[in-house]
C-alpha cells in the first residue's frame, strides 16, 4: 500500500545506522508486521509504539520504531502482505546533499551547461544578459531610461527565467551561514562543476557565480540596488534559447539594497581567506556600505509592483518579492556590517531594529539570519539575547514530537503548510534546530532536525520524497521551465518542490487536487505553481539541512 492514499510511510533515501528509524502506517491498522533482510530472513517484529489521529482528516497513523536495525543493508517491511523497501546505510544523506548543491549549477544562467558536468541535462547558453535595459522605474541621472547595461551570470530564480536580488541574497546567506558552521565538510566535496579542483570549496565557487551577478545590480552612481532583472512578462514553457523578450533592471528598493548590503558584508568575511579574487572582499564591503547608505536615504522605497505599473511602462507582471516592513532587513544588514567592520553606527542600528524573538528565516523575514550571525560572534549582550530566543524556539518546536502524526516537530498544524512549506516549515526550522543543537544544548536537537528531514524524504501524508531524482516516489513534473522544455522525461535532480499548499492558488487552471487537507494539498503537475514549483531559496534550505546533517551523522 504505497499509492499516496494510505500506506507505509518512510524515509525513501535511507536511514543512518545509529539513528532513530521510524516508519508510519497511514490509515490502516496492522495485524502482523515483520522486517526482512535482503535474503528474506526476519530481523525484526516491530509493534505499534503509539498511534495518532490526523488533525486534518481524522486518519489514524500508527508509529513503528525499527531503530534496533543498525546493520547497513536493504530491508523489506511487510505489513499484512503490504511491503515497502528501505535502506540502512552510512552517509545515507550524502548523495542527496551533494545533488542539492549541484542543482544550482544546473540553474545557472548566462553560460552553457556542459555535458561533462551535467550529463543529459546539458544545454546551450541562455540569457547572456549583456544587453539589459534600464527600466524607467530604475532611471537615475547617471543611468537614464533605456541605458544598456551588462548584468550576466547568476541563477535562474525559480520556475521562471528571471533573477531577483531579494531572493538571491537570502539564498546565498542561508548557505553561507551553514558553511560557517561546517567549513571542512564543504571543503571535502567535489561537485564536478567547472571550478572544481581550484582549491576553493565548490559551494563557495557556486555562490560566487551569483555574487558576481549581484554586484552588477548596483547603480554605481548612487549605490542603490535594482530589485530584479526581468522580462515584462513570464516567458512560456520554452527553453532559455527560445526566449526573446527584452530584459530590464527595474526599480531600486530598500529591501533589495539592505539584503544586498547584508550578504555582501557576510561574503566579504568568508571570502577574505583567499577564496576569491583578492579584490572581492574590499569591493564587497564598499558595495555593502554604499547600498546601506542608499537605503538610509530612501527608507520608504518599497517595491510595490502595482504602483510601479501605474506610473511606468512597460508594465511588469513577474514575481514581486514585495515587503512593506524593512525592520528585519535593517537588523540583518546592520548586524553583518557591524561584524565585518566593527563600526559602532551599525551596532546601534542593529540594536534599534532587533526582533523580540527568533523567527525562522525566510526571504521575507530575515531577522533570523541576523541571529545566526550573532551566534558566531564573540560574547555580547546581543549574542546572549539571540541564544535565549533560539532556546525558546527549539523547546516550543520539539515539545509535541512524541504525540505528532509522523514523529516530526513540524506537520501537525495547518500553519506548517502553504507556499514553499517544505523549505520554510520543515528544512529552515530544521536548520534552526541544528543551531540550537550546537549553541544552546549540544546534542539535544539533532534528532529532531533529522525527523524534519525524514518528513521531507517520505514520512509524510502523501508518501512523497519531495526532492527530484531521489526516492521511490518523487516529483516528476515540477513547475520549472527548464525541465518542462528540455525533452527529458526526468526532471533535473536535487530540487525541492514547494509542497502541500491548501491555498491552491493555481486551482483556476483546472487542476484536480485530490484533497483539500493541508498536508495532502499537493499535485505533481507542471501547471501546479502553488505546490510544485522549485526555487533557489527553497533549495538553499534543503542544502543547509541535508549538508549539516550529513556532516553530523557520517
Amino acid at each position: 500500500m504505497a499509492d499516496g492514499r494510505g500506506g507505509i510511510r518512510l524515509n525513501q533515501v535511507g536511514y543512518l545506522p545509529g539513528q532513530e528509524k521510524v516508519i508510519v502506517l497511514d490509515d490502516f491498522t496492522p495485524k502482523k508486521v515483520v522486517v526482512k533482510n535482503k535474503v528474506g530472513r526476519i530481523v525484526a517484529r516491530p509493534v505499534v509504539k503509539r498511534s495518532a489521529v490526523s488533525p486534518f482528516t481524522g486518519k489514524t497513523r500508527h508509529i513503528l520504531d525499527v531503530s534496533d536495525i543498525r546493520q547497513p543493508g536493504v530491508y523489506t517491511i511487510d505489513v499484512d502482505g503490504n511491503t515497502e523497501k528501505f535502506e540502512v546505510k552510512n552517509a545515507a544523506l550524502h548523495g542527496l546533499a551533494q545533488a542539492s548543491i549541484k542543482a544550482f549549477y544546473l540553474m545557472r544562467s548566462g553560460m552553457a551547461i556542459e555535458k561533462q558536468y551535467a550529463g543529459q541535462f546539458a544545454r546551450p547558453l541562455g540569457h547572456p544578459d549583456t544587453l539589459v535595459l534600464v527600466h524607467p522605474s530604475a532611471a537615475s541621472s547617471g543611468r537614464p531610461e533605456g541605458t544598456v547595461i551588462s548584468s550576466p551570470l547568476g541563477w535562474y530564480d525559480a520556475g521562471d527565467y528571471n533573477k531577483y536580488i531579494v531572493n538571491s541574497a537570502f539564498t546565498i546567506a542561508q548557505m553561507l551561514a551553514v558553511y560557517e558552521q561546517i567549513p571542512q565538510y564543504f571543503a571535502s566535496l567535489d561537485l564536478n562543476i567547472p571550478e572544481s579542483g581550484n582549491g576553493v570549496p565548490d559551494l563557495l565557487d557556486e555562490i560566487m557565480y551569483n555574487l558576481k551577478w549581484m554586484l552588477t545590480m548596483q547603480d554605481p552612481t548612487d549605490g542603490g540596488v535594482y530589485h530584479k532583472l526581468t522580462t515584462p512578462n513570464f516567458e512560456g514553457f520554452v527553453a532559455p534559447t527560445e526566449c526573446h523578450q527584452p530584459r530590464y533592471v527595474v526599480m531600486k528598493s530598500v529591501t533589495a539594497s539592505l539584503d544586498f548590503a547584508a550578504v555582501m558584508a557576510q561574503a566579504a568575511k568568508i571570502y577574505e581567506n583567499g577564496y576569491s579574487c583578492p579584490c572581492f572582499p574590499k569591493k564587497a564591503i564598499a558595495a555593502a556600505k554604499a547600498a546601506y547608505q542608499w537605503a538610509k536615504e530612501h527608507p520608504n522605497a518599497f517595491y510595490r509592483q502595482s504602483v510601479m505599473n501605474q506610473n511606468f511602462k512597460p508594465q511588469v507582471s513577474t514575481g514581486e518579492y514585495g515587503d512593506g516592513n524593512a525592520r528585519d532587513e535593517w537588523f540583518w544588514a546592520a548586524t553583518q556590517l557591524y561584524l565585518a567592520t566593527g563600526e559602532k553606527a551599525y551596532l546601534d542600528d542593529a540594536v534599534q531594529n532587533a526582533p523580540e524573538r527568533f523567527i525562522t528565516p525566510v526571504w521575507g523575514q530575515v531577522s533570523g539570519l541576523g541571529v545566526y550571525a550573532w551566534l558566531n560572534s564573540s560574547k555580547s549582550d546581543m549574542r546572549e539575547k539571540c541564544l535565549k530566543w533560539l532556546a525558546d524556539f527549539a523547546e516550543e518546536a520539539t515539545a509535541k514530537v512524541e504525540t505528532s502524526n509522523f514523529q516530526s516537530p513540524f506537520g501537525d498544524e495547518a500553519r506548517n503548510f502553504g507556499w514553499g512549506c517544505l523549505a520554510e516549515s520543515f528544512c529552515a526550522p530544521g536548520i534552526a534546530l541544528l543551531y540550537a543543537d550546537k549553541y544552546v544544548a549540544p546534542g539535544k536537537y539533532r534528532a529532531d532536525a533529522l525527523r524534519a528531514a525524514d518528513y521531507v524524504l517520505g514520512r509524510n501524508a502523501l508518501g512523497y520524497c519531495y526532492v527530484t531524482g531521489f526516492g521511490k516516489k518523487s516529483p516528476m513534473s515540477p513547475h520549472q521551465r527548464i525541465s518542462a522544455s528540455d525533452g527529458i522525461v526526468a526532471p533535473m535532480p536535487g530540487l525541492l518542490v514547494g509542497g502541500p499548499n491548501p491555498g491552491q492558488q493555481d486551482k483556476a487552471s483546472n487542476l484536480n487536487y485530490l484533497s483539500d487537507a493541508p498536508d495532502e494539498s499537493y499535485l505533481d503537475d507542471t501547471a501546479s505553481y502553488a505546490s510544485n514549483e522549485i526555487a533557489i531559496n527553497w533549495n538553499a534550505c534543503l542544502v543547509g539541512l541535508m549538508c549539516w546533517l550529513d556532516d553530523l551523522m557520517r
